[in-house]
């Protein structure tokens, strides 16, 4: 019968199942024992057909990682193929796709640092998002937006690229299901890093593309096989472990990022603002605060993402705000249970040094705006 979302994240992988084990074993074998030739006389399979889904080298396929692409797939209406990270899905698209040129503009600098090493072997063009597209060009859309949270028409940018044979793909990382899912939008393919919300708990580091069609993710696989950026099996079972309440986290985690930006906004322009000093918040950026005119409940259904950023008043104050915090850690990264916040200038120098970037986990709203005020009431004593 057909599954809705939650379920297919707890069922997707049923059929891959090995053994009796409720809880997916890890699989740790590097190799695997061939099936036996059949017969030449005979038409019967062998004995142990119970293999017929043959592994034979784990840089190939693994059983934990053959379980976790089928949930990754389902989930996100496509195909996946899984990396050993972000970026290295990140390259195989590239490697992929040989792009003529590539059309990209801003978002994460690990992205850029991918396209920096893809043009030393091709030094092909790269070109804005507003420029026009050709034929052969890669068109690079990050939505939302790595750190402002941010998001773009993937409709509109489909529409373009398509109309004169140019490929489309989205790093939807920070809009995962089911806030969004770019590829029925019109993405030729859809990047996550699976390390934020597919692992939700800080503990596992994975890529994920995913693509239409069998035959794609064929090629996408053999080039892996190649390149050896494998998942590796206990990072593929955490992740694996992880999505069965990717929808729970992620729903909440939205919720929760909303609240926070309309109350931070209120002090915004340096207003004082429920117990939030003056002079403390210049402004906050979120896909919740632009103001579109396209259907953004199309493309983000689920509601929007959980990451968003606070530009105070100074570049002293921002980069001391994520150590006066409790609940927030002062760490990078972002998608997991817990709340983080960090100076983005640290990471990123072309970011505005006063910038904060704010990834939400699952704490209480009323206690993390409880953090963020005495946090910013102590930057403002003299």
């Amino acid at each position: 019968m057909p599954l809705h979302f939650a379920s297919l994240s707890v069922h997707a992988d049923d059929a891959l199942a090995s053994t009796s084990d409720i809880a997916p074993p890890i699989s740790v074998s590097t190799t695997f024992v061939q099936n036996p030739p059949r017969s030449p006389l005979s038409a019967e399979p062998p004995s142990d057909s119970h293999l017929h889904h043959q592994h034979l080298y784990s840089r190939q396929s693994a059983p934990t990682i053959e379980r976790v692409e089928a949930v990754l797939g389902a989930i996100n209406k496509g195909i996946a193929v899984t990396y050993s990270s972000g970026l290295s899905a990140a390259y195989a698209a590239l490697l992929h796709l040989a792009p003529k040129r590539i059309a990209i503009r801003g978002g994460y600098q690990g992205t850029h640092g991918v396209v920096k090493l893809y043009r030393r072997q091709s030094p092909i063009p790269v070109i804005d998002l507003d420029d026009s597209f050709a034929e052969g060009d890669v068109v690079w859309l990050e939505t939302p937006l790595n750190p402002t949270g941010e998001i773009a028409d993937v409709s509109a940018y489909a529409d373009r690229a398509h109309a004169v044979g140019a490929k489309l793909v989205v790093d939807s990382t920070f809009a995962p299901p089911p806030l969004s899912w770019p590829i029925e939008l019109g993405a030729d393919i859809v990047m996550h890093s699976a390390t934020k919300y597919f692992a939700g708990h800080s503990d596992a580091l994975g890529g994920v593309l995913i693509v239409k069609s069998q035959e794609e993710a064929a090629q996408l696989l053999e080039d892996r096989t190649c390149l050896g950026s494998v998942l590796g099996s206990l990072e593929a079972w955490l992740i694996l472990r992880s999505i069965r309440t990717l929808k729970l986290r992620v729903l909440q985690q939205s919720q929760t990022a909303a609240q926070l930006v309309a109350w931070l906004n209120l002090a915004s322009g340096g207003k004082a603002h429920d117990g939030i000093p003056a002079n403390a918040v210049h402004s906050v950026t979120h896909s919740t605060l632009q103001e579109l005119g396209w259907d953004v409940e199309r493309q983000l259904p689920g509601g929007h993402g959980s990451v968003f950023s606070v530009l105070l008043s100074t570049r002293e104050a921002a980069e001391r705000l994520a150590h006066r915090l409790q609940l927030f850690h002062a760490a990078t990264s972002l998608g997991g249970v817990e709340s983080l916040a960090e100076w983005r200038h640290f990471w990123d120098k072309g970011v505005d040094e006063r910038l904060v970037r704010i990834s939400v986990g699952l704490e209480d709203v009323e206690d993390l705006k409880e953090d963020l005020r005495r946090a910013l009431q102590d930057l403002a004593l003299p």
